[in-house]
């Protein structure tokens, strides 16, 4: 609480979106996020001045999930604020910061520290970006006024998932990676032919196979990504029912703990953490010994994507032996890149359920002010909190598990089309706005039913 005390004057310097005096209408909460997603697009478009060059190879396939695009006004996307989260779960879990997230006043001091590190973060991405000239390389004499239109545009990215969390409809990070992976996705299946890439998009490029013979393989990134929104899909309706009552005549219901119940957060956190370590490892480039370990380390999450392409092509030309063997080295480099991801997802579910007020005791605090008990027990948080806890720990972990192996065999098997954290994210991110829309609704027509959800 020191290091809070000591930074809330910087604090109150610091710019905020007021959140509303009244609960905003739907209609508005739409037409908020809708906007964002406006200028989002927008600001993506807008190539930065003074700007030599931009490698838009670079960070492949991380770029659409950290809402970036190369070269412009979002070249390091929401990746400061994604890394500022990260850091300070881990510091609040080593408790070398000691706040309590469910005192309203703590946590309001927590998210200005995070919003204040995200600031600087945006600035050091900047910097980081510009200066080793990978992935941008300023014109000479225009280096500064680079670092500051990288850095402002993902402080305004910031301020825009601000924005949406307040006035809209789920939150902007989401927002803007299910819009530039949605984007990124229908541009690469049906891109026109154009003079810089004559072969065009999938489709074009099928219809090109058919004069010497359809290569039907080009579609394997269409089916997987059709595969995973089905998975996906399903998987949002597996739970577990805990029965409910509410009220002093025992109304009955059910309280739904879902196998996703962690969301996609930890794949989100996790490929954030990935890109932010191919950064530093070029970065740091130049320091003999740290180059050695944070090159491992990029090494070793750097998703080998079109992996499972090319075994099939190499099996169906060399056969399946000399195709092993040929392919060992990037099946082991994939086979590590899989077990770090799940490491990662598991850590970074775990830490956000117990942060995030969906662990069993805020849960069990929830529904008891909500009046609600088991039935068959004493109206007891307690009774209700050891309930929750045989379900809600093992769910983190498996849903942490399922969504870390749906996102990294996705990668390998989606190739440049798309990837699997990509198709994985969106899916997840449309899903729950469907269902932040029906909630949003239904506490409209029942007012009573704001209480069970958080709502005034």
């Amino acid at each position: 609480m020191a290091l809070l005390d000591l930074l809330q004057p910087v604090f109150r310097m610091l710019p905020e979106v007021k959140p509303p005096a009244t609960e905003v209408p739907l209609k508005k909460k739409l037409m908020w996020s809708s906007l964002a997603l406006v200028i989002f697009f927008v600001m993506g478009n807008i190539t930065l001045v003074g700007l030599d060059s931009a490698r838009a190879d670079y960070l492949v396939g991380l770029q659409t999930i950290l809402a970036s695009n190369m070269g412009t006004l979002i070249s390091v996307g929401i990746g400061p604020i994604v890394l500022s989260s990260i850091i300070l779960q881990l510091l609040v879990g080593a408790k070398f910061i000691n706040v309590d997230l469910s005192n309203p006043e703590d946590k309001a001091k927590f998210q200005s520290l995070q919003k204040l590190f995200a600031i600087a973060l945006c600035f050091f991405e900047a910097l980081a970006y510009t200066v080793t000239g990978t992935p941008l390389l300023a014109k000479p004499g225009f280096l500064p006024l680079v670092i500051l239109q990288v850095a402002i545009g993902s402080i305004i990215l910031l301020y825009l998932d601000e924005l949406v969390s307040k006035y809209g409809i789920g939150s902007g990070i989401g927002l803007f990676i299910a819009g530039g992976v949605s984007g990124s996705f229908f541009w690469q299946v049906f891109r026109p032919p154009t003079p810089i890439e004559p072969t065009g998009g999938v489709i074009m490029q099928f219809i090109a196979s058919l004069a010497t013979g359809a290569n039907f393989l080009l579609f394997l990134p269409i089916v997987v990504a059709i595969i995973i929104f089905l998975i996906v899909v399903f998987a949002e309706g597996i739970h577990v029912n805990i029965p409910i009552t509410m009220g002093r005549r025992g109304m009955g219901g059910r309280f739904p703990v879902k196998l996703l119940y962690v969301s996609n957060l930890p794949v989100i956190l996790a490929i954030a953490l990935f890109a932010n370590i191919q950064l530093w490892a070029t970065v740091m480039e130049t320091v003999p010994v740290l180059s050695q370990v944070m090159g491992f380390l990029a090494w070793a999450t750097n998703s080998p994507f079109n992996l499972f392409y090319d075994i099939i092509v190499r099996i169906g030309s060399e056969g399946f032996f000399t195709a092993m063997a040929f392919m060992a080295p990037q099946i082991g480099q994939a086979l590590i890149y899989l077990v770090i991801m799940l490491v990662c997802c598991i850590v970074f579910g775990v830490f956000w359920v117990n942060m995030g007020s969906q662990g069993p005791e805020a849960v069990a605090e929830q529904l008891q002010r909500s009046g609600m008990y088991i039935p068959g027990f004493r109206r007891d948080k307690r009774i209700i909190e050891g309930i929750l806890k045989r379900y809600i720990p093992t769910i983190t972990i498996l849903g942490s598990i399922f969504v870390g192996l749906l996102a990294g065999l996705g990668n390998m098997a989606l190739g440049g089309l798309s990837s699997g954290t990509g198709i994985l994210l969106t899916v997840g991110i449309v899903y729950r706005m469907y269902e932040q829309l029906a909630k949003e609704q239904m506490i409209a027509m029942h007012p009573i039913l704001g209480k069970l959800f958080g709502g005034s």
